[in-house]
């Protein structure tokens, strides 16, 4: 089924995985979970030879061992869980992975922008079914974080502090009393959750000051903070791993040369580190220069010489991918280019030669065809 989406949430994509750790698991379970918290730990980050399995669970989600064991243990208690970083760190990525080891379901998700209401964080109304028979439960819809209520499941909400306060608010009200009141009806009218249900909130730390947390709302969550990834071998393996999911979903085999996905982590670290030390924003790339945008910057080239290259992926198609992908404002973000391939890429081309010498070129050309 997974080979007919086009892409299959976690419980789909692994779901062989998860039935097989379901079958062995003899672990205490909490409330209506599919997997003990062991599990689900392995499940996330991989099997190991002290295991002790019968066959080897891949890792999907590369981070702190102790973050992922302290956001298990928050979902076993009655709190809501914030996973709050910079862009790109992966919290999607683990929400979903948490949600589809405990629930076998990670799809019950509210997305938050400025124009999520409470309606969508509580139920709405089928409006030909209210004027055909009237206001009744069968008539109403379900928000995703009440249907998981109803079945003692993981509710997820993305980019919380992209929501206003007023559905911030409501929010406190479900993880406070663990209910929803239906006033417009008489009877069976308050949605209580069961046992097992919880909340997964992402909020995004460069968002602070759009609709910051109330307290109150804090008081519900526990914070588990997701650190970029500053580890060169980790970074490499979150890249790797991401793209050549994608490629497999795209059909294509094509070989990533460790030497250019060394060339392409050495320029987003001497982008960021310029980043760091630029004195205003006119001196920054807009680029937030997160793994996920290396990701897509490598997605880019191999599908790019794919297409329309020789299949072999080359240190000038990744050089332009890697303009194209990060030149969002012009002239500021070219010039930005432009001094750092003059700079930093032009004399460690002359000094080190190999793929350095594509790189420089390519990217010469990118900026000259932006320009």
């Amino acid at each position: 089924m997974s080979n007919e989406l086009l892409r299959a949430p976690a419980e789909v994509k692994y779901a062989d995985e998860l039935d097989w750790l379901e079958s062995v698991d003899d672990g205490p379970k909490p409330f209506s979970w599919r997997l003990s918290p062991k599990m689900v730990r392995l499940f996330i980050l991989g099997s190991e030879r002290g295991d002790g399995l019968d066959r080897e669970i891949p890792q999907k989600w590369f981070g702190d061992r102790g973050l992922v064991e302290r956001a298990i243990v928050t979902l076993a208690s009655d709190r809501g869980l914030l996973l709050i970083g910079d862009p790109g760190t992966g919290k999607s990525w683990l929400a979903e992975l948490l949600a589809a080891a405990i629930s076998r379901n990670s799809t019950l998700v509210v997305q938050g922008t400025a124009g999520t209401t409470e309606d969508h964080i509580k139920y709405s109304w089928n409006v030909s079914m209210v004027i055909a028979k009237g206001q009744s439960r069968t008539s109403m819809i379900p928000s995703p974080i009440m249907t998981a209520m109803e079945g003692g499941v993981i509710g997820r909400f993305e980019e919380l502090t992209r929501a206003t306060s007023d559905v911030q608010d409501a929010l406190i009200s479900i993880l406070s009393e663990k209910y929803i009141s239906i006033p417009e009806l008489d009877a069976d009218n308050v949605v209580f959750a069961k046992p097992g249900f919880s909340v997964i909130a992402t909020a995004n730390s460069r968002d602070r000051g759009v609709n910051d947390l109330s307290s109150a709302l804090k008081r519900r969550f526990n914070f588990v903070r997701i650190p970029v990834v500053t580890n060169k071998k980790s970074e490499a393996e979150i890249v790797r791993f991401r793209t050549e999911e994608l490629l497999r979903r795209h059909n294509i085999e094509l070989e990533i040369p460790p030497t250019l996905l060394d060339v392409l982590l050495q320029s987003f670290a001497d982008l960021r580190a310029a980043a760091a030390s630029a004195t205003s924003d006119d001196e920054r790339l807009e680029s937030s220069l997160s793994t996920a945008e290396q990701i897509g910057v490598l997605e880019d080239a191999t599908l790019h010489s794919t297409f329309f290259g020789a299949r072999v992926l080359t240190a000038e198609t990744l050089a332009g991918s890697l303009v194209g992908s990060l030149a969002r404002r012009s002239p500021e973000d070219l010039a930005i280019l432009n001094k750092y391939w003059h700079g930093v890429v032009e004399p460690r081309s002359r000094d080190n030669g190999g793929e350095w010498a594509g790189f420089l070129e390519g990217g010469r050309q990118a900026i000259a065809g932006l320009s």
